[in-house]
């Protein structure tokens, strides 16, 4: 889901500090730099390569975030999850991200936001990871992995980019499930959003992965619409018991615009 939520008042402000960065940082011609004011974090997008969505901010603020102690963000893209949520923590954020245009554009976010000590972005595939990463050594791993099956059927976006963003052309969710618990301690935290169509699915592949369903989220577009957004958060070797729904949450109020919810989420509190 593309969403535009960039203050349109603060675009003269905005493209200011472009220019200026664009003489110290390599800013590509099809790049641009948004910000998520309720964060102050800005991130370097490409429309013709990958731009981060509704669904990275909602995963940034979904799960219980540790004060320290390990989170890797896998299936990072441009690294806008992991920056989010870098604003909670002082804990080290580690990013995993297969495609080398959208991890350097991550790296390069973060040298932005001076977050070098803290997030760190590999460009690697996440089978990978553990050349990198311990198994059994991290506190939260948070992923928006690629939603649409892989089937010889399917239609797939014709951007390379963006294909493999978004369809299981490298990884599943079987896979990304399986990683994300051999990474995690006992008791850590998993956190991941998805699409609702799959729900019951993922229920059952992070079962079969030592890790125990705790809470789901369903984000829909307006009241009276089906959902579009499945959040869901679930801790390694947990027990089953203790399962919870968040109350529902809608993008849009009756008139089309942001519900106070999302305005939160996008703007902050002001």
């Amino acid at each position: 889901m593309e969403i535009s939520f960039f203050c349109t008042t603060n675009q003269g402000i905005m493209e200011l500090i472009e220019r200026s960065l664009r003489q110290f940082m390599q800013i590509y011609d099809d790049e641009r730099i948004d910000q998520l004011y309720a964060n102050n974090i800005q991130i370097i997008q490409s429309p013709s390569v990958f731009s981060f969505s509704l669904d990275a901010v909602l995963l940034a603020n979904f799960p219980k975030i540790p004060k320290k102690g390990t989170i890797v963000d896998l299936c990072a893209g441009n690294g806008a999850v992991g920056l989010f949520v870098s604003d909670y923590t002082k804990a080290p954020i580690y990013q995993i991200e297969l495609q080398e245009r959208l991890a350097d554009m991550g790296k390069r976010s973060i040298q932005l936001n001076h977050l070098e000590e803290q997030v760190t972005m590999y460009q690697m595939d996440i089978k990978e990871t553990f050349t990198k990463l311990s198994s059994d050594s991290v506190d939260l791993v948070l992923c928006n992995p690629p939603y649409f099956k892989n089937i010889s059927t399917g239609v797939k976006n014709p951007n390379p980019h963006l294909a493999i963003a978004r369809h299981e052309l490298h990884t599943n969710l079987e896979e990304v499930i399986m990683i994300s618990s051999k990474l995690l301690k006992a008791n850590g935290r998993f956190a991941m959003v998805h699409r609702p169509d799959r729900f019951l699915e993922i229920i059952e592949v992070m079962k079969k992965h030592r890790l125990a369903p705790k809470r789901i989220q369903f984000v829909y577009p307006k009241k009276g619409k089906e959902a579009n957004i499945l959040l869901i958060e679930g801790i390694k070797d947990g027990k089953l018991d203790g399962f919870k729904v968040a109350s529902p949450m809608f993008t849009y109020d009756e008139t089309g615009n942001y519900s106070l919810e999302t305005r939160r989420l996008l703007y902050g509190n002001d």
